[in-house]
């Protein structure tokens, strides 16, 4: 009869048989139970005891901890399967891999010494944790990077921080070296099993990888010992001698592992190695050996000089690839300071020339100067203030224009030939001003060196570029608009040159870089001639969307929120010391208007746009509508009269929609559709068939209004909406956008497709919400801020040339106090004048001028 014993027997050896069934069976789906039971938990299946219970709900957690893991895993897999790491870059075949991944390659060669190196360094990691008394618990291959020449190094993977020693392993990780952060995982191949034979899929092997390496103890429900870690060793070094053709045929060599069950040809091929595995792989804790005991293993220490000549030779190449590596940064750095020493070469010789023609141009004007002088009659006191008059007129000539629109007299105090000799001072106050001008222009040009210098030899060097031709041996002669600019031949040296100059001084001789900066330091402030008082200053609604002057420059209008335009007289304004100013005309509206535009040949005439989508027309002097325009569906932003046409007006709106209206007749004449929302439109100055549209989808459109069916030409640059579009001359124009930026753009005379690149970006000003108004006069820029500041820009130059804050203050105390809730909504030139009309957006209106 059979006793307890033979039972208990029977039923194990029936547990044994139908678990390795089961595996055999699932080893193909492991995919689609990521976690099964390890094989030696059949044989604890006997009996519904408490420890097993206990047993089975740590697993059962454990796993679950594992399949949030894997899940975390799989969301931060990247394109190509990689995990990656915010901190640092993915590494390269070429820089490290992951040691699961170097493991796992189908059918790897062995070799014994790369091997042997390989785990001594993984054994002296583990060691050196355990002499601090660190149990490491993540011996495993996705824990550890290996570079291109074998050097391994611990890493925090996902793979190795799911079970329960999680905190033995993070306080271990200081200690066993550095290495990158992240783990290199290869997609899963989506074939059959040629598929896996070309690549194992790395998602299925780390999910196995957690019950490969647990240790029988740690199976049982105890915690890791330093012994546990030894135990991982020898699954290590198994996989390291071993090499697999297929998935299947791993995960069985694995599953027989846990029984210590090598392959035959392990014990064949490496028998030292099986015999080492074996010995490292003992299912009691306690009969396992010590670190120590590895260590001084003649498995270890046998091929010992073998281990040193390749790790000094591992040195020497390191060292070598050290040394490559900073020789290709130095040359790399030797390369751009070369590109620099070239650049500042060029300068250098940009600056030469243009020194040694300024200084001849002077000389010339001197000499002129001078005969003229001696034709008349000159005291001894004159002679000595020669050099005065020598510097005011050089002056004067180089910028004769913005002078005149600084100070209307200059001309007439410098052709003053007698001075008062018995004053302390014999020089008039005109002359003494002028001299002392430079010393405030000085500053200012320091202040601004460096960007100006910027400016300066990207102009250069773009001209030169442009009009040096191979072969050319003659002096070039680069005209622009009033004067001309002498450039050296190509390829000739400083001492080479040979030009006439008494030819080149007969022509104007104004360089476009020397009247842009003159025109830049011309004017030194803003200041306030007028501040327009009106009765309802302190209304909320009255902010003022729009402003402009009639024809003669006599009146201007403002328009807003408060559904009327009010016409002032300047000369009122200026002239008047008045506790209020009243408008001399006012147009009431039955909408907010956005937009007013006076007509430049009938003075009377002026146009508005509301917030409704109405366009009208109205006669000034008469207070009378003539023509109601209605076909927008939405508000109008913008409304232009054409210069050329006084009968054209253009009108852009909320729609999408620009339309070309005749104040003589009834309905529009064209129309035409954009995909945004319109925000301005602008007539060419000496044309009435190009405009330019201002667009909400970042875009300035100019349309032929003979070819509608496709814009001319689209200028593409603003990161957002384009608020305002204003011609400076026939061939440039100016837009500006909500991304803190006024652009110039340089128009073709010719049909061109898209234009992406700018001759000109101004930034200083703040506008990223609101319309701040935009102006354009004599190659000046004046916009608004959202800072309550007014800013002038030459066209020159992308940094401000004058600013002007508005101030605020209380009405109660009359103290100046801060609002960062107002801003400049509107600005308008006065002509071709230093004049300019300023309004914030609590209706607070200046005139200002550039002195």
């Amino acid at each position: 009869m059979d006793g307890p014993w033979r039972r208990r027997r029977r039923r194990k050896e029936s547990a044994i048989k139908a678990g390795n069934m089961w595996f055999s069976s699932q080893v193909g789906a492991a995919a689609a139970d990521p976690y099964p039971p390890p094989f030696a938990s059949f044989l604890e299946r006997q009996g519904p005891s408490k420890k097993r219970r206990r047993r089975r709900r740590r697993r059962r957690r454990r796993r679950r901890e594992r399949s949030k893991v894997m899940r975390g895993l799989e969301d931060a897999a990247g394109p190509r399967g990689e995990v990656e790491d915010e901190d640092e870059p993915a590494a390269t075949a070429e820089d490290e891999v992951s040691l699961r991944q170097w493991v796992d390659q189908p059918s790897r060669p062995v070799d014994l010494l790369q091997c042997l190196h390989i785990f001594r360094q993984i054994v002296d990691a583990v060691n050196s944790a355990h002499a601090q008394g660190v149990v490491v618990g993540g011996v495993r291959p996705s824990c550890f990077v290996m570079s291109s020449l074998d050097r391994v190094s611990f890493i925090e993977s996902a793979s190795c921080s799911e079970s329960s020693e999680d905190d033995d392993l993070t306080s271990g990780r200081s200690r066993l070296g550095g290495g990158s952060s992240r783990m290199v995982a290869s997609e899963e191949p989506s074939g059959g099993v040629e598929d896996e034979k070309a690549a194992f899929p790395m998602k299925k092997v780390l999910q196995m990888e957690a019950a490969w390496y647990t240790s029988p103890e740690e199976d049982a429900g105890k915690p890791a010992t330093f012994a546990s870690d030894v135990y991982r060793l020898g699954v290590l070094l198994f996989e390291l001698f071993y090499s697999f053709e297929s998935l299947e045929e791993k995960f069985i060599s694995m599953a027989n592992l846990r029984h210590r069950v090598l392959p035959p040809q392990l014990l064949l091929k490496w028998p030292k190695e099986a015999s080492c595995c074996l010995w490292l792989l003992h299912p009691h804790q306690d009969t396992r050996p010590k670190m120590s005991g590895v260590l001084e293993s003649e498995f270890l220490n046998q091929p010992k000089d073998s281990l040193e000549e390749r790790d000094a030779a591992i040195k020497l190449k390191e060292e070598t690839e050290d040394q490559e590596l900073l020789l290709e940064f130095l040359l790399h750095l030797q390369l751009k300071k070369k590109e620099i020493v070239d650049q500042l070469h060029n300068t250098i010789r940009f600056l030469t020339a243009d020194i040694e023609e300024v200084t001849h141009q002077k000389s010339i004007l001197s000499k002129k100067s001078c005969s003229k002088l001696d034709k008349g009659d000159r005291s001894s006191k004159e002679k000595l203030d020669e050099p005065l008059l020598d510097s005011v007129k050089d002056e004067y000539s180089f910028n004769s224009d913005a002078r005149k629109r600084l100070r209307p007299d200059l001309q007439n105090s410098i052709q003053e030939k007698h001075y008062n000799v018995g004053a302390k001072d014999p020089r008039p106050k005109k002359v003494q001003q002028i001299q002392e001008n430079p010393l405030s222009k000085s500053s200012r040009l320091m202040k601004n060196c460096e960007k100006l210098e910027a400016v300066y030899v990207s102009t250069r060097c773009r001209t030169v570029k442009q009009e040096s031709q191979p072969g050319n041996k003659f002096i070039h002669i680069i005209s622009s608009g009033k004067g001309s600019s002498f450039r050296p031949p190509h390829g000739s040296s400083v001492d080479d040159w040979d030009y006439d100059v008494e030819n080149v001084g007969r022509n104007e001789w104004i360089n476009p870089f020397l009247k842009g900066m003159c025109k830049y330091l011309a004017f030194s402030r803003l200041k306030v001639r007028a501040d327009l008082k009106q009765g309802d200053l302190l209304n909320p609604r009255n902010l003022v969307c729009s402003m402009g002057f009639d024809r003669d420059k006599e009146f201007f209008a403002t328009a807003g929120v408060n559904k009327k335009i009010k016409i002032f007289e300047c000369n009122t304004i200026l002239n008047g010391d008045r506790d209020i100013h009243y408008p001399v005309a006012e147009i009431i509206n039955a909408s907010k208007i956005s937009c007013i535009c006076w007509n430049s040949y009938i003075k009377s005439h002026i146009a508005l746009s509301d917030f409704e989508g109405v366009v009208q027309a109205w006669d000034a002097t008469r207070n009378q509508v003539f023509a109601v325009m209605r076909e927008h569906e939405k508000r109008v932003w913008s409304v232009d009269f054409s210069l050329t046409d006084p009968t054209k007006l253009a009108s852009g709106s909320d729609d999408g929609a620009v339309k070309i209206w005749n104040i003589n007749q009834a309905g529009s004449v064209c129309t035409i559709r954009t995909k945004a929302n319109v925000c301005s439109v602008q007539f060419q100055p000496d044309s009435a068939y190009s405009l330019a549209i201002g667009s909400a989808d970042h875009k300035i459109y100019c349309y032929d209004l003979r070819n509608l069916r496709i814009p001319r030409c689209t200028l593409v640059n603003h990161m957002k909406t384009v608020s305002y579009v204003k011609y400076l001359d026939s061939l440039s124009l100016v837009s500006a956008s909500t991304d803190n930026s006024i652009k110039l753009w340089n128009l073709p005379a010719s049909a061109s497709g898209i234009i992406e690149s700018p001759l000109q970006t101004f930034t200083g000003h703040a506008n990223i919400k609101n319309f701040v108004g935009l102006s354009t006069s004599d190659g000046y820029i004046a916009t608004g801020s959202e800072t309550n500041e007014v800013f002038i820009y030459y066209k020159s130059f992308p940094m401000p040339v004058l600013s002007y804050k508005f101030g605020v203050t209380d009405p109660i105390s009359g103290k100046e106090m801060d609002d960062t809730s107002q801003f400049i909504s509107s600005v308008c030139w006065q002509g071709e004048t230093s004049t300019l009309l300023a309004a914030s957006s609590t209706g607070n209106i200046k005139l200002l001028e550039m002195v």
